[in-house]
Formats: structure tokens, C-alpha cells, sequence
């Protein structure tokens, strides 16, 4: 059975959307490996909005079940103020009974975000999503500078995770460091799954 890598996300302008795309085909290029991509429903000023249960389009909602089955998370934001989107931290809010049981602790997870400019607050949008995986026990993977991508982007990519720069018309077409990063991102959350997968099998732990 292939292992699970969760690509989970909220989206606006239909920039993450397009980056978790890119990220489930990262994914989806290491043998053994699926991704299953879902987003979250947006909110209202004073509670969650009233949502279908399957949106009209795009990937289903997700459930704590989808990450409590997962074997790896990638987590999508739009910058908002240098902080994730309120819908998707509400999310994560709810997922207390997770931590509780330390279903999450152990699995790889990595982020990603896009603003409409080059300064829009990605990084701490980035350090904001990590926060709440750390107390999950997660373990962060990042991008590393072996990707040629990010020394030589002039829009998205960092170190921290993939990132795209929407600009002023809120473009979610993505540059091809930006799509080559988010594939790596991808490549990498599932390549490390596996491995780690594989140790615990030969460890008899699995």
C-alpha cells in the first residue's frame, strides 16, 4: 500500500492551490509514495462560514482523519499580515484530540505560502505554520541550498519552504523556480516519509 503524504491547504487567489498542485506531483514522483490533497472551508468574522460538505470545486475538505492517516503533511497558506490565513488556523485549532493522542508526532511535514510581493511576510507566514506542527511533534523539512532553484530565484522560493509572488494583479501563474521548488518540496516531504517508513519496517516497528 502506498504511503499517504497529505497536501493540505487554504487558498484565496488560487496561488497555494496551484503551489499544492505542483507539491503532489513532487510527491507523487518517488515510487511507493500518493498524495492526498484537501483544503479547508473559509470563515466568517465571528465563526465558520456555513460550507458544503463537498465544495463545488477543487479538492474535498479535510478531515482530522486525513491527517491522523497521513504519513507526512504538506501545510499551504496565503501570507496574511506575515501569519497563516485565519481558515486554515482554525483548522488547526480543532485538532487538540491529534495532539493528545501524538498522532501526528514523528511524521515530516514542510510549508508553504504566497503573498503579492517579494517582502509580503512569506518567511514568518512559513515560522507561523511551523509553530503548531512543532507541538505536534513533527519533524520540519526544509528546502536546501543544493536546490539550484533558490540561489537563483528572483520571485518565491526560501529555505524555509516554497513561496510565489503574486504582484500587484494577484497572478497565480508560477514562475518555473518557484514550480521546480515546489516540485523539490514535494520530492523531498515524500522521499524522507519513505525512508523513515522503511526504518521503522526493518525495525519491526511497523
Amino acid at each position: 500500500m502506498n504511503l499517504r503524504i497529505l497536501v493540505l491547504y487554504y487558498s484565496r487567489q488560487g496561488s497555494v492551490a496551484r503551489m499544492a498542485r505542483a507539491i503532489a506531483r513532487g510527491v507523487e514522483s518517488i515510487p511507493g509514495v500518493e498524495a492526498v490533497v484537501r483544503t479547508v472551508p473559509p470563515v466568517s468574522p465571528v465563526s465558520e462560514q456555513v460550507a458544503p460538505a463537498v465544495p463545488d470545486d477543487g479538492p474535498p475538505y479535510a478531515s482530522l482523519d486525513d491527517l491522523r492517516d497521513c504519513a507526512a503533511l504538506a501545510l499551504g497558506s496565503p501570507t496574511r499580515f506575515g501569519n497563516m490565513a485565519a481558515p486554515l488556523k482554525h483548522f488547526l485549532d480543532d485538532t487538540g484530540e491529534l495532539w493528545f493522542s501524538g498522532a501526528l508526532t514523528g511524521k515530516p511535514a514542510a510549508v508553504f505560502t504566497a503573498s503579492g510581493s517579494l517582502h509580503g511576510g512569506q518567511e514568518t507566514t512559513l515560522l507561523s505554520m511551523m509553530i503548531p506542527l512543532l507541538h505536534h511533534g513533527m519533524l520540519l523539512v526544509g528546502l536546501p541550498y543544493g536546490e539550484p532553484a533558490l540561489a537563483r530565484t528572483r520571485s518565491g522560493g526560501t529555505p524555509y519552504g516554497a513561496s510565489h509572488v503574486s504582484g500587484d494583479t494577484a497572478d497565480p501563474t508560477l514562475s518555473a523556480d518557484e514550480q521546480e521548488l515546489c516540485v523539490a518540496l514535494g520530492r523531498r516531504l515524500a522521499a524522507t516519509a519513505l525512508a523513515l517508513a522503511q526504518g521503522l519496517r526493518q525495525e519491526g516497528r511497523a
